[in-house]
């Protein structure tokens, strides 16, 4: 009986989940109950260097994403 290969998620699937990730952590972190504006910073830029590796349809979506979160860190950081 021979076992059916595992299914491996592709690079662009693993970068989509990765940057969600990183996107919900920076807002969780600018959040005022949660605030750690360097944890922000760092998922930030995480976010920010997987979008070019990111699925053409969604790099806009995570464009908006990391845009929305730069202005929000800006604002926090005041």
């Amino acid at each position: 009986m021979s076992e059916s290969p595992v299914e491996l998620p592709s690079a662009q699937e693993l970068a989509v989940e990765t940057a969600t990730l990183f996107a919900s952590l920076a807002f969780a972190r600018l959040a005022e109950e949660t605030r750690d504006l360097e944890q922000a910073r760092v998922a930030i830029g995480a976010l920010k260097a997987l979008a070019d590796l990111l699925p053409e349809d969604r790099r806009k979506d995570f464009q908006h994403v990391l845009a929305n979160l730069q202005l929000a860190y800006a604002d926090a950081a005041k």
